[in-house]
């Protein structure tokens, strides 16, 4: 009898600790999905599974303790897409950071002559100028060589404190009065990426025209195009090595953003 009992009781734990790692899967998972890099067609669904059951399994034992499972009613279907909805939110910050990277790259694509070269992009899906996504990826390096990875597992957990599973969401009017002001950090930090570039490349474009005006035999417009080319590449080169600390700063707004709408 002592046996049996021991294998109900220890039945009993197991399948608790396994509704605790699904309660907690749910806000991850959403998470993985929607957030850039992980969240792209680039990885396999398999891959972003795995990591959101090694990410709960790790942070269980730190986290508030789930409400208790009765069924799929009302309460319940609630909670997961209370759960969804937060781990979404999360996510998209992120992926909106991502997406200045991105315009900043289109930006200076414009003015060097290379937005004709276009090219399937698996990290955003459909197909994006490979200015753009040089940028994207350039991002993502950023985030996981400044320790970002361990600042979102970090949000993460806060999160759950301060938003425990089951409870009520954030008052959404709240929330909504932070997405102008995060929109206005977006623009204002994909141009201060690529504004250097472009006034670069409008003084490079501005002095083939005032030759050509001059000495018109000459025809000097042939060789705006790849002189253009090569002097944006050059630029673009010498603009990697500065890109650090105003990356920095969008990634910060991006954290900060997402404490306040989950907290």
């Amino acid at each position: 009898m002592d046996s049996v009992t021991q294998t109900v009781i220890d039945g009993q734990q197991a399948f608790a600790i396994i509704g605790n790692t699904l309660w907690i899967m749910l806000r991850i998972g959403a998470m993985l999905m929607a957030m850039p890099m992980l969240g792209t067609r680039a990885v396999p669904a398999r891959v972003r599974a795995m990591l959101a059951i090694a990410l709960s399994v790790a942070l269980a034992p730190v986290l508030p303790p789930v409400p208790i499972f009765n069924g799929f009613d009302s309460a319940t279907v609630l909670s997961i897409l209370r759960e969804v909805a937060v781990g979404v939110s999360i996510g998209f910050l992120l992926r909106l950071i991502f997406e200045a990277g991105a315009m900043a790259g289109e930006m200076i694509a414009q003015s060097t002559g290379l937005a004709f070269a276009q090219m399937a992009d698996p990290m955003r899906g459909g197909s994006s100028g490979v200015i753009g996504q040089w940028f994207y990826l350039m991002f993502g390096l950023l985030f996981f060589t400044s320790n970002g990875h361990l600042a979102l597992i970090s949000l993460l957990v806060d999160s759950y404190k301060a938003l425990p599973i089951g409870t009520a969401l954030p008052d959404p009017h709240a929330v909504a009065a932070l997405a102008p002001t995060l929109a206005l950090q977006i623009f204002r930090g994909a141009l201060s990426l690529a504004l250097p570039l472009v006034v670069a490349m409008l003084a490079i474009n501005l002095a083939f025209g005032v030759l050509a005006r001059a000495a018109p035999a000459l025809n000097p417009m042939q060789l705006g195009l790849p002189v253009a080319l090569l002097l944006g590449l050059s630029l673009l080169t010498l603009l990697s090595g500065e890109m650090g600390a105003p990356v920095q700063r969008l990634f910060d707004t991006a954290f900060d953003t997402a404490r306040q709408v989950t907290m």
